[in-house]
């Protein structure tokens, strides 16, 4: 998305991609201007930190747990199947259960092999937090976060690395950003939601289940969507991409530009979202996400005025990195590093930099 963006003068988008994990930690330590991810922070980091932080969702982005099976094709999975397999308990794939969610399939022997994020990731957390919303085992025995003690399987850093790793392995699964998945050619199976209806992942069925979480939108735009109790036709394991902005930032320029790419992303930029593989966000979404951009400072000062013609927004999809560090769920990295040229320099040219991942590593 930066690439198709003209940046205000004096100002460089730099995208630096590294994960949610990493960019959340480079944006706490005030290493980088801005960052993006696919997990909010939570209550306790942000209280250590001791700034107030936005969280400015930006695109929706589906994660599919997508298999290497030659000959074997379209299978679908009911939330127990995930978990088990996951969970380490199904380990060939002719299991029982997989056959029960697959009746029409003929399913070899081969054994099962768990692919799982090896890197602080928001993929992950979309994905843990999912099972563990269908699943008391998963949620006491694993839980869920960028981070988790798997029970089973290998690692890999990033989206990129867990697609690769599944589709060099016959018989491996593992869990990408949608983007990911169809980029190399692998399978995004259809998952069994709360409705009991197997759906595909798709941008209309990811929308669908962010709407089905909107009268519980809090204030702080910080909310999980994963395994909405309704919809018939919502997409089960799904999540926001949200920009990491400070509220008061010191540096005007920085924020004047940051803002402004922001407010372009969520206004006219949306275009590109959909080609990038993420869902539009819903327009009560998109308005509080503005909103917050009204209310970014330096010194007490807002930086940011609402123009008086607002482009109407076209539907928007993603995860993708934006600049800063980050992972867009692939819906993956969306972070970027925003360089400011000029005759201030922050390191170098002025540069500002973010970490953030967007869809997924």
């Amino acid at each position: 998305m930066t690439n198709t963006r003209t940046s205000p003068p004096g100002v460089l988008i730099n995208y630096q991609p590294v994960g949610s994990g990493q960019g959340i930690e480079n944006f706490l330590s005030d290493i980088t201007d801005f960052g993006g991810t696919d997990e909010y922070i939570g209550d306790e980091e942000l209280d250590e930190y001791g700034h107030e932080v936005f969280h400015i969702p930006t695109v929706l982005g589906a994660v599919v747990a997508t298999y290497n099976l030659p000959g074997v094709d379209d299978l679908q999975f009911s939330p127990d199947t995930l978990v088990g397999i996951f969970m380490g308990t199904i380990t060939t794939w002719n299991d029982s259960a997989i056959a029960a969610d697959n009746p029409d399939a003929i399913l070899p022997e081969t054994p099962i092999t768990v692919v799982h994020r090896s890197d602080g990731s928001g993929t992950t957390s979309i994905f843990t937090n999912y099972l563990s919303s269908v699943s008391e085992e998963w949620n006491t025995q694993v839980g869920a976060g960028k981070t988790v003690e798997w029970p089973v399987g290998i690692g890999s850093e990033k989206n990129p690395g867990v697609a690769s790793a599944v589709k060099q392995t016959e018989g491996a699964i593992g869990y990408v950003e949608l983007i990911y998945a169809l980029a190399n050619d692998l399978p995004a199976p259809s998952i069994k939601n709360a409705a009991g209806n197997y759906v595909e992942p798709s941008l209309e069925t990811v929308s669908e289940a962010a709407a089905g979480f909107l009268s519980d939108m809090p204030a702080d735009l910080r909310m999980n969507i994963v395994n909405p109790p309704e919809g018939e036709n919502a997409y089960p394991i799904a999540g926001f991409t949200w920009m990491l902005v400070r509220a008061e930032m010191t540096d005007e320029t920085k924020a004047q530009a940051l803002t402004d790419f922001l407010y372009w992303a969520l206004t006219e930029g949306s275009s590109t979202a959909e080609e990038l593989g993420y869902a539009p966000l819903p327009d009560p979404v998109r308005e509080q996400a503005v909103e917050k951009l009204t209310m970014v400072t330096v010194n007490g000062t807002p930086v940011f005025e609402m123009p008086e013609a607002t482009a109407e927004p076209t539907e928007m999809m993603g995860t993708e990195e934006m600049t800063g560090t980050e992972e867009m769920t692939g819906t993956e990295e969306m972070m970027g590093t925003e360089e400011m040229t000029g005759t201030e320099e922050m390191t170098g040219t002025e540069e500002m930099t973010g970490t953030e991942e967007m869809t997924g590593e």
